[in-house]
Parts: structure tokens; sequence; C-alpha cells
């Protein structure tokens, strides 16, 4: 039998050690994800060798998520923090000196196993918060993700040298070693366990085990689709969004960058200062569901300005007494900023919904499995809709991915209205 034990309180250096870990997988992926196609051309790799080294990651997170989340519900959450940032660092070190492109995707795929920790810090945020702060909390870790964002890009920009060939490639990844190094310090130095280990006699309960109640759990079950349908739509629109502008407005990488970096910023404020919020005062599922809606609102409103708004389009516009000409292209970063909020409100209520609808001993897994369904559709939604882009025309994928958020809405009240009947003690408590 598992021992919970009594959760250590959600002490300011526990959360702040919980956000740098995730701050620090994010930046480190931020770092090395932008230079990968010109790191794969001095391994004198085509373009579809280097594609495979951006699924390789998310493949290896897919498999992973499960497996640490159940692992750290069993043996704790801190050893399994430690083993994954150190995995994250070698696995920077040896894509430094990959001899080949075949290994180095390899070695993503195993950085990938590594970097796949996020439900174990859900998993601790879940065992040292009260549930009616766990939205606002996981939040906290999500603007984390949305930081990452910014500061790795930028990072890696600055820290690239391509006039050192391959040299000038390897400095930002041995940074991104470098900072997962800080982060295991940080773990070993001043997290607390937060779980009591389970008794060593107790056989692990198998993998399909967790799938099976996940499944029945009418709760759980629900929002795992939210997150596969939502998180495909949202990859879907990621992915081609570059081809998308270049074709609409003639965009290159540096106006695509800037729009995502608005993005990061929203997401990070509304994660960090409004999820929670919400989520007192309405619940997480109504806020979740809202939230899928207006990240669909704002694929389709990304389609309705580029239509209406046409490349040469432009008006004045009277700024403090000046008159300013404003381009009807930058209305586009707005749609997307108004997209991003939806998306930052929906992730901290999923992992807060799942985390108050499973006992302590199955969080870590539970919260792996929603991770993993957000691996997959970062594996196929790109793959669905480079091919809708291709055969249906540009805005399809944008429309399709909106019309994904309608019944992942619908999951999301239905999850909300099962959890209310648990709650009130009509569904016997999942195990």
């Amino acid at each position: 039998m598992t021992a919970s034990g009594p959760a250590p309180a959600a002490s300011r250096s526990t959360l702040f050690v919980l956000f740098g870990v995730v701050f620090i997988n994010l930046v480190g992926f931020g770092i090395v994800v932008p230079l990968l196609p010109f790191y794969g051309q001095t391994l004198d790799a085509p373009p579809w060798q280097v594609a495979l080294m951006f699924s390789a990651y998310s493949l290896g997170q897919f498999f992973a998520e499960p497996f640490w989340g159940r692992l750290s519900d069993r043996i704790g959450r801190k050893p399994v923090l430690l083993i994954t940032v150190i995995a994250n660092a070698l696995g920077y070190l040896m894509l430094a000196f990959a001899p080949n492109i075949w290994l180095a995707i390899g070695i993503r795929l195993f950085t990938g196993l590594g970097a796949g920790n996020i439900s174990t810090v859900q998993g601790y945020v879940a065992d040292v918060t009260p549930p009616e702060q766990r939205a606002g909390r996981l939040g906290l870790i999500g603007a984390a993700f949305g930081l990452g964002f910014i500061v790795g890009p930028g990072l890696g920009g600055l820290l690239t040298r391509p006039d050192m060939g391959t040299l000038g490639y390897q400095l930002p990844i041995f940074v991104a070693a470098g900072l997962c190094v800080a982060a295991a310090a940080g773990i070993a130095i001043l997290l607390k366990e937060s779980r009591v280990k389970a008794d060593p006699a107790t056989p692990p309960p198998p993998f399909l085990g967790g799938v099976r109640d996940a499944i029945s759990n009418p709760v759980v079950s629900r929002v795992l689709l939210v997150t596969l349908i939502y998180m495909a739509g949202f990859s879907g629109m990621e992915s081609t969004f570059g081809f998308w502008t270049e074709a609409r407005y003639g965009w290159g990488a540096r106006e695509v960058g800037l729009s995502f970096m608005a993005v990061g910023i929203v997401s990070t404020i509304c994660q960090g200062l409004i999820a929670g919020r919400l989520a007192r005062r309405f619940g997480e599922a109504r806020v979740l569901a809202v939230g899928c809606l207006i990240f669909g609102s704002g694929l389709v409103g990304q389609i309705v300005v580029g239509r209406l708004m046409p490349p040469d389009a432009a008006w004045i516009v009277a700024v403090m007494g000046r008159s300013v000409i404003v381009h009807g292209d930058l209305l586009v970063p707005l749609v997307m900023a108004f997209g991003a909020f939806g998306m930052a409100i929906t992730m901290p209520n999923i992992s807060a919904l799942i985390s108050r609808s499973v006992d302590p001993d199955r969080q870590g897994a539970m919260l792996g499995l929603n991770m993993a369904a957000s691996s997959s559709a970062r594996i196929f939604g790109p793959m669905a809709a480079g091919a809708i882009f291709s055969g249906l025309g540009h805005d399809w994928p944008f429309l399709i991915g909106a019309a994904l958020t309608v019944p992942a809405a619908v999951m999301a009240i239905n999850a909300g209205r099962a959890f209310s009947k648990r709650q009130a003690g009509q569904v016997p408590a999942p195990t």
C-alpha cells in the first residue's frame, strides 16, 4: 500500500524551484529548437531528417510522461525530477558532439524522454496545494512555459555564431546543458520530498491499468479528450502559421518569431495572474470550456483579418497628436494574442481538474497520461495540418482547428458535470 503522509506546505522556495525546473526545460528547448535546422545542415542533413529531430523529441515525451508520473507516485517526486533534469543535461551535451544526423535524432529522442517530467512537477504542486488553489498554482507553472518560450529563442539567437561553424552552434547547446545542471543543484539542495515512498513489497500498477483507470474515470477521460482535441488544433496552427503568413503577407522568420513572442508574453501573464482567479470564481470546467472557445475564435479571427486586410492595406491613426500609419498585418499578432489568452487559461485548469478527480496515489500517473495526450497531438497534429494546408488550402488548418474547439468545450462542460456529481457524493471516488 502507498503511504501518502502529510504534504509539506508550499513555501515560496518550493514554488520557485519548481518554476525554475519548468522554465529551464523550456529555455533549453527554446535555445535549441531554432538552431536545429542550421545545426542539421552542419551534419549534411536534408530537411526531412531535420524534421525527424523535432518529432523524436515529442515522441520521447509521449512515452516518458506516463512513466515518470507513475514512478513519481511510487518513489517520490524529488528523485524523478533529479533523474530527468540530469538526463536533459546529458542529452544536450551528447547533441553538441553528435557526429551524424541519425545519432542526433536518437539523442533528441533521449532528451525528450528526460524532458517528460512536467507531470511530475504538476504532481508535486498538487501534493502541496489545497484543491481550491491548484488552478492558480498550476497556472504559475504554466507561466514558466510561456516565459521559457520568450527567453529561450532570444538567448539562442544571441549565442549562436554561424561564422564559427559547428562550434558556433555548440555554444548555445552547452548553455542549455549548464542550465540543467543548475536546476539539478536547486532540486537537490532546496526541494523537499512531497510524498512518502511506497512499500517496496507492493507491486507497481501496470501501465495499461493506469489507462483503464483514466477511461473509467468520467472526469479524467473527458479532460484527456479535451487535451487531445484542442492541442491538435493548436499544434496544427503552430506548424503552418509561418507558411500562412508567408503566403498572405510575405512574412519571414523575424515577423513569425515576434508573433510567437507575443503569444508567450500573453500566456505568461494569463497563467501566472489570471487563470487561478477565474477558476476560483467560475470553476475549472467553465473556464476550460470558455478558454477553448476563445482560442477557436482567435483562429477564425486570423482568417477574417487575412481576408479583410490585404497585404497592402493601411490606415492612419492619431497617436498623441501624431499621425501613425498602421498596416493591416499588424492585426495578426493582436488576434494571436487574443487566442493565446484562451489557450493560457485552459492548461492549468485541465491539470487542476485531473488532480482533484483522482486520489493522491494516482495523480502523477493521470497527469502523465494527460501530457502524453498532449505529446501525441503534437506529433500527429502538424502532420495532418501540413497535409490539409497543401491539399485543401492555406486557411483550412485554422478553420478545422477552430471547429475542433467546439467538441472540446462540450467535453469540458461534461467533465465539470461529472466532477460536480463526484463532489456531491453521487459518484464513488476513483481509485
